[in-house]
Order: C-alpha cells, then structure tokens, then sequence
C-alpha cells in the first residue's frame, strides 16, 4: 500500500498539533513547514514510525530571505526519502536572521554533519551541538558568509578583468 501525502499529515499533526503546518504539494514532493525548535522532535518521528519510515536525509541546506521580517529570515531546507516507498518529503524550518542557529541533526543522520557544515559555511548558520562546526569549503579566514545576499558577487577593485569581454558593457543593457 502506498503511503500517501493525508496519512503524514496525519500523523504530524497527531502528534505535533501546531508545530507542523503548511502541508501542500509541489510538483513531485510533499513539502510542509515545522517550528524550528522542534526539528531533531519531527525529523527523528519521521525517521522512525514504522509506518514512515523516512531513513535517509537526502538533503540539508539553507536559504536566505532578506525581504522577509527578521524571525524569518532563513531557512533550513530537509529532504527525507522513504526508500520502501520511493516517497520523497521537503521540510522548511524558518530561523532568526539576528542570530541564525538550529539543533543539530548530526546525531540522528551522520550524512548531515558536512551539509550543516556548508551551510554554516555559505549562510553563516549555527547548528547547536554539532561535533565540528567549522569552515568546509572557504578559507577559514573569511569573516562573511558568501550565500547571503548582501554579500556583493564581484570584487569591485579588480583591474584584471575587463566587463567587456563578458558581454557586459553599457551598449548590451
């Protein structure tokens, strides 16, 4: 049988009642929002209901929304497969542009720590209890994010390189 997009649902709002929300289908995959607090609560539920069974966290990683009001400024994207039945869910946990921090799922799936590491990396995210939150990608040096978007794309001091060559000059706007 199936599992089917009413019967997680059910089950999340069963057992979290308000901290689960926003249920919706996009394209190819259920997607749905939880209260970031209560991540490591809902992923570790998914993972081991017997009747979800969502076993592998395909994906983690971060957004960044400038326009949004502060409290809801990033957010933390999972992506869980059911592999029994080939069952894909998106999950968005909105957090803090002030202070952008989430637990940790690095002990519920190991595969999270370099994704959380990356994210911490590119969006400047504290993942609470993770063994080794440190730069993965970037030199350690660096003091900003560079996913953020305030972060600028080109270094305005380059003389080497010259716009034209990129078919970027005022004749093409």
């Amino acid at each position: 049988m199936a599992l089917e997009n009413t019967a997680i649902q059910e089950k999340l709002a069963a057992t979290f009642a308000g901290e689960v929300f926003n249920f919706q289908q996009e394209r190819d995959i259920f997607s749905f929002e939880i209260n970031a607090n209560k991540n490591t609560a809902i992923i570790l539920f998914l993972k081991n209901d017997p009747d979800l069974r969502f076993h592998f966290l395909t994906d983690l990683c971060g957004i960044h929304y400038p326009d949004n009001p502060v409290e809801k400024q990033f957010a933390i994207v999972y992506h869980m497969h059911n592999w029994y039945e080939n069952k894909r869910i998106r999950i968005k946990a909105f957090i803090n542009g002030k202070n952008p921090e989430i637990k940790t799922l690095s002990n519920i799936f190991l595969t999270s720590n370099w994704m959380e590491r990356e994210t911490y990396d590119f969006f400047g995210v504290n993942f609470i209890g993770h063994p080794q939150l440190k730069r993965i990608l970037n030199m350690d040096e660096m003091t900003s994010f560079p996913m953020r978007k305030e972060f600028p794309l080109e270094d305005g001091g380059r003389t080497d390189k010259d716009d034209r060559f990129f078919g970027r000059t005022i004749d093409n706007c």
